[in-house]
């Protein structure tokens, strides 16, 4: 049960974080502080929409859930196999044994770039929260 502790630590935390989004809609002003990037120089961050995003996932709205923050939508699978592969390997007493390339980190930054600037693009419109 130790070696489980911190893999669901994570899930309870994260599970939590999800109910929370689900039950306080990000679309109604007022219950979550604005981008401090959006609001100072209206850019959207690569962020921006992301809890707009979450809400639509746990109400299983995908197509909202993509056009408000398609990396962050694209971006829950990818850490939910990543999550489950370090619970598997934690239970049979292994360590996560992830060990990146710096093409693959540098593949995510690029695509994380790549997304911010198109957003704020005027062609990129329907990338905006």
């Amino acid at each position: 049960m130790r070696r489980t502790a911190a893999p669901a630590a994570v899930l309870a935390g994260v599970a939590g974080a999800f109910a929370y989004v689900g039950a306080v809609d990000p679309n109604h002003p007022g219950h979550y502080p604005a981008c401090p990037l959006l609001r100072l120089t209206g850019i959207y961050c690569p962020g921006c929409g992301g809890l707009r995003s979450a809400h639509a996932v746990v109400h299983g709205d995908l197509l909202t859930a993509l056009h408000d923050n398609a990396v962050a939508t694209l971006g829950y699978p990818v850490l939910a196999v990543l999550w489950t592969l370090w619970a598997v390997r934690a239970a049979r007493g292994r360590p996560m044994g992830l060990d990146p390339r710096p093409a693959h980190l540098w593949s995510v930054g690029v695509l994380v770039l790549v997304f911010t600037v198109v957003r704020n693009l005027p062609f990129g419109g329907w990338l905006h929260p």
